[in-house]
């Protein structure tokens, strides 16, 4: 699945050539010794173990175009015939054997069969492959697309449910999401009601392509005299075209925007930008979400719900739109003292720089950044030097062989599909059971996939001879080879990244549930993000920060401990406006830290209610919304951020507010559970039986509780953004 740290990274294709071992060094002293040696005998490799002798594995490897065709024209045949054979089931005969076990074990043998089609797009050296895989990939989903609408099969499986036969949890479970499926495409409707419910998907697959459309033609450039640009550095100038007159062509493209906002000293320059880029497709796009959210209540209607966001959250860890809505006001409401402390000292920083001049919101990132930087002895630039990758990787094996009683061993020569992409074997360490694969695919290159994320190639799950698949992961990242032989360093931001991506990879190896629907990464998609969320607490401890660092030319020299609790500072600072600015980029593709939390609260609310209510002025309720949640700052003059959001347009419709929910309850499990013990095993293999091994099978509040003893709360989340804040 795809993470949120997307940004650039430096990595060592020289030191990550495979073969080679992680961690070029021996005898290393002090603090690095343990964890060093440890790490090592982590990575031990299997020298000649073979791709094709990997047990388990069922992911195909380097497909021509027409072998990825042909296997995609398979895929969908034998889908064809098993459905075929479950439709044909005579209703009196149903059994879960006839019906449920053919229609389980297809989805666990074709998934990693499907992933062997789709995936060539996202990471082919050739062209052809990855043209003929995003054609496969096309075929395959209109054939997933029409099974779900298959009325014969939903009368079979229907009446296998009517019937009561009896089942353990998971297969209930697993009968449920078949019936939930089939109905929320219109199965248990009339005929005609059917046919209208395809109509509005179509129509809202319009709406949305035509809003997402309107905004990448959009080609809007502000013009400025260099003077009007100070602040921003002479590498940023160079990149802008510069008009016939001399002057420079700012675009409203997010690293252009966020540029500016985040470095320029020109007041009047923030402004301009900031309005630019908020009446972006102004008129046009509004009209187009109006349509759009209409459509959607309709479709919602038809299907039995009150409103959209009750359809869309209904299968969802939040359940209802009341519920998100109180978990929003409940968070910005209690950190609103504390957000007018932060507003207060940023408007007197302004009125020293800028006299009388009202602060705006095109004021946050500049005066937010210049406090930063006047209040923590950080030079990201700097600590680069303190994050070699080598180091960085072997730190995170050891943390999850400690805390998850995992055994990490890299593949010789496993078959991949560039030289440069590493396999490794993990295992229990105590039991020596084979547990999963993954691969690293992290350079950049031309034709890859360019977003930070985790892909399931093959998902763990009971076979119906009673075999269990293996587990198969791919990372991809976009980290740069060395340049001159410098050794590759990364950035902090680009250390917790790939710790997040890690954290999906242990997720999806140590699922153990039986269904291939539930294993892995296919969980509710409110709780996906939450052990990843848990785990990019270790970047910002001490003692684990020391693990993963040390100076790139003496490696038994970790960071500092001043420099550790820098950086645990920075990640809280000015945390309650982050929680309550929208600020007026939010449908950036690369947000900045400030904005990364900071504009769900808004836009959550508002996402919420435009969906949660019919004949909603969209324009006047963010001009209510926007003073209200930003403690008196108005929207910009003549702005209309509805739109220029494409987040509500498709794929986060009703769902805006899920990444701060992941945000808040990471937050209560590591408060609560680790940050006493960061490499307490006691701990970490509850966390990998109660809140892992599930996946889907358990309800996400009902995983949380057991481990926590107690139902989840924000209360956590709060208390650290206030005990960590510049005023504590």
């Amino acid at each position: 699945m795809e993470s949120e740290g997307n940004s650039e990274k430096k990595l060592s294709s020289s030191k990550l050539k495979k073969g080679s071992n992680i961690i070029p060094l021996t005898g290393a002293a002090a603090l690095l010794t343990l964890a060093v040696s440890l790490a090592i005998t982590a990575i031990n490799k299997r020298r000649n173990s073979k791709r094709k002798d990997l047990p388990g594995c069922n992911f195909r490897v380097n497909l021509s175009a027409s072998e990825i065709l042909k296997l995609a024209d398979r895929i969908i045949a034998k889908s064809k015939e098993v459905h075929d054979a479950v439709a044909s089931v005579p209703l009196d005969k149903v059994t879960y054997k006839n019906v449920i076990s053919p229609l389980a074990e297809l989805e666990a043998q074709q998934f990693p069969l499907v992933q062997s089609c789709v995936v060539p797009k996202l990471v082919s050296t050739s062209d052809k492959v990855r043209k003929a895989s995003a054609e496969a990939e096309k075929r395959i989903d209109a054939h997933i697309s029409s099974c779900s609408k298959r009325e014969d099969v939903y009368c079979v499986v229907k009446a296998f449910a009517a019937k009561g036969e009896w089942m353990g949890p998971e297969a209930r479970h697993y009968v449920h999401c078949l019936m939930k499926e089939f109905e929320r495409n219109g199965l248990n409707l009339t005929a005609t009601k059917r046919e209208e419910v395809q109509r509005l998907r179509t129509q809202i697959d319009e709406l949305s392509f035509q809003y997402v459309q309107n905004l990448n033609d959009d080609s809007t450039s502000v013009l400025f005299h260099e003077n009007e640009l100070a602040g921003l550095p002479a590498e940023f100038l160079k990149t802008l075209e510069k008009a016939e007159n001399g002057m420079f062509r700012v675009t409203l493209k997010s690293h252009h925007v966020a540029a500016v906002l985040e470095l320029c000293k020109i007041g009047k320059t923030r402004r301009l930008v900031a309005m630019a880029y908020g009446k972006r497709c102004g008129k046009a796009n509004l009209s187009v979400l109006e349509d759009l959210v209409q459509a959607r209540h309709k479709f919602a209607r038809l299907l039995g719900y009150s409103n959209y966001a009750e359809y869309a959250l209904n299968p969802r860890m939040a359940k209802t739109p009341s519920k998100v809505l109180e978990f929003l006001e409940d968070i910005s409401s209690s950190l609103s003292d504390l957000a007018n402390k932060e507003l207060a000292m940023l408007k007197e920083l302004k009125k020293q720089d800028e006299g009388e001049l009202p602060f705006g919101v095109e004021d946050l990132l500049y005066y937010v950044k210049k406090v930063e930087q006047q209040e923590f002895d950080l030079d990201l630039g700097a600590l680069k030097q303190y994050f070699p990758v080598n180091l960085i990787l072997s730190g995170i094996f050891k943390i999850f062989q400690d805390l998850f009683g995992l055994r990490f061993e890299e593949i010789a020569d496993a078959n991949a599909w560039h030289s440069d992409v590493r396999m490794f074997s993990v295992f229990d360490l105590s039991s020596g059971e084979l547990l999963g694969y993954f691969y690293l695919d992290m350079y950049t290159r031309e034709g890859k996939y360019g977003q930070t994320c985790v892909v399931a190639l093959q998902n763990g799950s009971v076979a119906f001879n009673g075999a269990r698949q293996v587990p198969l992961a791919l990372l991809i990242s976009q980290l740069q080879t060395d340049i001159g032989g410098i050794p590759s360093l990364l950035r902090f931001t680009e250390v917790v990244s790939l710790l997040h991506e890690f954290g999906h990879v242990v997720q999806h190896l140590c699922n153990r549930a039986s269904f291939a629907r539930f294993s892995g990464l296919r969980v509710d998609p409110d709780f996906v993000e939450i052990p990843a969320k848990v785990l990019e607490n270790w970047c910002y401890e001490s003692f684990s920060l020391k693990l993963i660092s040390g100076f790139h030319q003496d490696i038994t020299m970790p960071i500092k401990d001043e420099i550790c609790k820098s950086l645990k500072r920075w990640r809280y600072s000015f945390s309650a406006l982050k929680l309550k600015q929208e600020v007026l980029y939010c449908s950036m593709s690369t947000t900045p830290r400030h904005v990364g939390q900071l504009f769900f609260m808004v836009v959550g609310l508002f996402d919420q209610i435009i969906h949660s209510a019919e004949n909603v002025d969209i324009f006047e309720l963010f001009k209510h919304l926007h003073p209200k949640v930003m403690l008196g700052l108005p929207m910009l003059e003549g702005t209309n951020p509805a739109s220029c959001f494409p987040r509500c347009a498709i794929g986060y419709e009703a769902a805006c507010y899920s990444r701060i929910w992941s945000e808040v309850f990471a937050a209560d499990i590591f408060t609560s559970k680790f940050r006493d013990g960061l490499l307490n095993q006691h701990v970490g293999m509850q966390f990998r039986t109660k809140v892992l091994a599930p996946g889907g099978a358990k309800d996400p509040i009902e995983i949380l509780s057991d481990f926590l003893g107690r139902e989840p709360s924000i209360q956590t989340f709060i208390d650290n953004k206030i005990e960590c804040s510049l005023w504590h």
